[in-house]
C-alpha cells in the first residue's frame, strides 16, 4: 500500500526552559547500573536486568513536578506540556539519539454543557468532540438510513446520497444517524450540508459493546457549526420508531493551539527497516496524567535510553521512538505524523516503518496486563488488523508466558495512537492494564486489585497523580516493552519477512504461549466501548 509523497516540516524548539530544581538531574534518570553501559548486548536477559521500574519512577516524578508546577496538568498546549516535552527531548539529546520535535497546530475542544430531552425527559448525552455549539428546541427528528438489529451493517449518513428524498429545509431539523462504517465527522459534516441544525448519532446495536453511548469524536476540525451529541442504541431505536418531542444543545470552547511531537531515532545497521514504539505524552486538562499516559511516556524512555547510553549496543534494525502531542484531542499528533504532507512522513520514510507498538497506560492501579488482540481470539477486531500485528501480539504473550504472568486481549480497536499506523497498513500491537471498565471477580482472583472497582479510577480526573500508579505494573511492564523493542531491534523477520540477526535469551520461537489465561470478552478487556477519541468506524 502506498501513500501519497509526504514532506517533513521540521520543527523548531519551544522556548519554555525547566527550572533545574523543579526536576531529577540527567544523571539521576540514566541507567540503574553504570555495568548496563558497556555491556555487549547479544541476550535479551543481559538488557532486562538494567531495565527497571526504578527508572520509570524517575520519570514519572518528573512528570509530577512539571504538573504540579503548571496547573497540575500536562495538557498539550500548556505549558505543562511543553515542559514534559523539554524534558524528554533533553534526556534523549544528552544520551545520543538524534531527536526531531515536530511542531504543529490544533484544535483544542471543551464542552461547557450538553443536553438531550425526550418528551421532557432529560436523557444521558455527551457531545461529540469538535461539534459546534447551539440548540434545537422541539425539534424535527429526521432518520438517515438506518440499519437497526443484531448483525446490521450500517452505513448511516456516510454518504451525501444518504440524505436524497429527505426534506431538512425545516428551521429545527435534527439529523438521526447510527454509527457504523465511516467516521463521526463525515456523518455530521454530511448532516450539516444537508440542512439539519443538529444531529443526534447512537450506538450501532450490532454486537456486544455497541450498545452504551458512543463518546466519540468528529475529529479535529473546525467546518461542523451544528451541535452534535450521542445516544445509546435504545434511545435511537426509540427516537427512529415512534413520534417523539426532541430538543438537544451544546455549549463548547474551541481554541487553537500549537504542541508537538517529540521523535528520536537511535540509527541501526539496516536505516530501511525502522522499529517504532510510541506512547501519548499529553494529560487531559483535568490532571496530570501520570498513569494517562505518563506511564507509557516513562516506560520507553527508560527503554530507550538505555540502549542508548550501552556503548556497545547498535541495533540491528533502527529504533525510533514517538512521544505524541495532542492525543487527549482526538490522536492528532500521530495522526498528523502519519497523514499530513506538509508535516508528516515522506514516502521514504512511510516505506522503512516495519511496525509500530504503542503503550497508552502501563501502570494502572487496579491492574490487568492486557495485549492488543491482532488474532481476534476474543475479541472480533473493529479496526483495521494489518498482516504482522498478530505476530508483534505473540512477541508480548512470550514475555509473559516465559515470566508465567497471566494475560488476556484487550480488543483491537484502534482507540489509540496506533490507528493511524493501521490505517495505512503497518503492523501493529501495544499493551494496556485497563481505564475505566470495572474489574470482574474473575479478573481479580487472577491478578489481585479490587473487584467492583474500575481498573483506573482516577482515569481522566485530577487524582491521576503518581500515587495513581502501580509499581507491580510498571515493573513488569517496562520489562515487557523492553524484551519486544529489544527482540524488534534483532529481527521483524515474522512481523514482516525482513531477515535479521539472532539474539540469544527466551524468544518467541523458544517460549510455549499459555493464554490468554484471563480474558473476559465484557469492556474490551479494559477499554470501555464509549471510550474517548473514537472517530467512527474507518474503513
Amino acid at each position: 500500500m502506498k501513500i501519497r509523497s509526504r514532506m517533513r516540516a521540521l520543527g523548531g524548539a519551544l522556548a519554555v526552559v525547566l527550572a533545574a530544581a523543579m526536576l531529577p538531574t540527567v544523571a539521576s534518570a540514566g541507567p540503574s547500573d553504570k555495568g548496563c553501559e558497556k555491556r555487549n548486548l547479544k541476550d535479551i536477559e543481559q538488557l532486562l536486568e538494567c531495565v527497571n521500574g526504578d527508572d520509570v519512577y524517575t520519570h514519572l516524578e518528573a512528570f509530577q513536578a512539571i504538573a504540579d508546577a503548571n496547573d497540575d496538568n500536562r495538557a498539550s498546549g500548556t505549558s505543562g506540556y511543553d515542559e514534559s516535552a523539554d524534558y524528554v527531548a533533553g534526556l534523549l539529546e544528552d544520551a545520543g539519539l538524534t531527536v526531531e520535535r515536530q511542531v504543529f497546530s490544533f484544535i483544542t475542544y471543551q464542552e461547557v454543557s450538553s443536553s438531550l430531552t425526550i418528551d421532557g425527559e432529560s436523557i444521558d448525552t455527551d457531545s461529540f468532540s469538535y461539534s459546534g455549539s447551539g440548540s434545537v428546541t422541539d425539534g424535527n427528528v429526521i432518520a438517515v438510513d438506518l440499519d437497526l438489529g443484531l448483525g446490521n451493517t450500517s452505513s448511516s449518513g456516510c454518504e451525501a446520497s444518504d440524505f436524497d428524498g429527505l426534506d431538512f429545509s425545516g428551521d429545527n431539523d435534527i439529523a438521526l444517524m447510527q454509527r457504523g462504517t465511516c467516521a463521526f465527522g463525515d456523518k455530521a459534516a454530511n448532516a450539516q450540508a444537508a440542512g439539519a441544525e443538529g444531529a443526534i448519532i447512537f450506538n450501532q446495536g450490532n454486537a456486544d459493546g455497541r450498545f452504551g453511548l458512543v463518546g466519540g469524536t468528529l475529529g479535529e476540525r473546525d467546518d461542523i457549526t451544528i451541535p452534535v451529541v450521542d445516544a445509546t442504541y435504545e434511545t435511537g431505536e426509540m427516537l427512529a420508531t415512534g413520534e417523539h418531542t426532541v430538543s438537544l444543545s451544546v455549549e463548547a470552547i474551541s481554541e487553537t493551539k500549537d504542541t508537538e511531537n517529540v521523535i528520536a531515532d537511535l540509527e541501526g545497521r539496516n536505516t530501511d527497516n525502522v522499529v517504532m514504539a510510541g506512547a501519548h505524552l499529553d494529560s487531559v486538562p483535568e490532571g496530570p496524567g501520570i498513569n494517562d499516559n505518563g506511564t507509557g511516556s516513562a516506560a520507553i524512555l527508560s527503554v530507550a535510553l538505555q540502549l542508548a547510553n550501552n556503548e556497545k549496543f547498535t541495533p540491528q534494525n533502527t529504533l525510533r521512538f514517538a512521544w505524541w502531542g495532542a492525543e487527549e484531542s482526538g490522536l492528532v499528533g500521530s495522526d498528523k505524523y502519519v497523514f499530513d504532507p506538509e508535516f508528516g512522513l515522506t514516502q521514504e520514510e512511510y516505506d522503512a516503518i516495519a511496525l509500530y507498538i504503542n503503550f497508552d497506560m502501563v501502570g494502572s492501579p487496579n491492574f490487568i496486563y492486557g495485549v492488543y488482540d491482532a488474532d481476534q481470539s476474543t475479541f472480533e477486531a473493529t479496526a483495521n488488523v494489518p498482516a504482522g500485528s498478530a505476530e508483534l501480539e505473540d512477541l508480548f504473550e512470550a514475555y509473559y508466558s516465559y515470566n508465567d504472568i497471566p494475560y488476556e486481549d484487550s480488543e483491537f480497536s484502534g482507540r489509540s495512537d496506533y490507528q493511524a499506523f493501521i490505517d495505512v497498513g503497518i503492523p501493529a500491537s501495544g499493551l494496556f492494564t485497563g481505564a475505566e471498565v470495572v474489574k470482574t471477580e474473575e479478573q481479580e482472583a487472577i491478578w489481585g486489585g479490587i473487584a467492583g472497582e474500575s481498573f483506573d479510577q482516577c482515569y481522566h480526573q485530577a487524582c491521576d497523580t503518581i500515587d495513581n500508579v502501580s509499581a507491580e505494573a510498571v515493573e513488569v511492564n517496562v520489562d515487557a516493552i523492553g524484551y519486544a523493542i529489544f527482540s524488534l531491534a534483532a529481527s521483524t523477520e515474522a512481523v514482516n519477512g525482513v531477515e535479521g540477526i539472532d539474539i540469544s535469551g527466551p524468544t518467541v520461537d523458544t517460549v510455549e504461549l499459555d493464554g490468554p489465561q484471563g480474558t473476559f470478552a465484557e469492556g474490551g478487556g479494559g477499554l470501555s466501548p464509549d471510550h474517548d477519541h473514537d472517530h467512527g468506524d474507518r474503513d
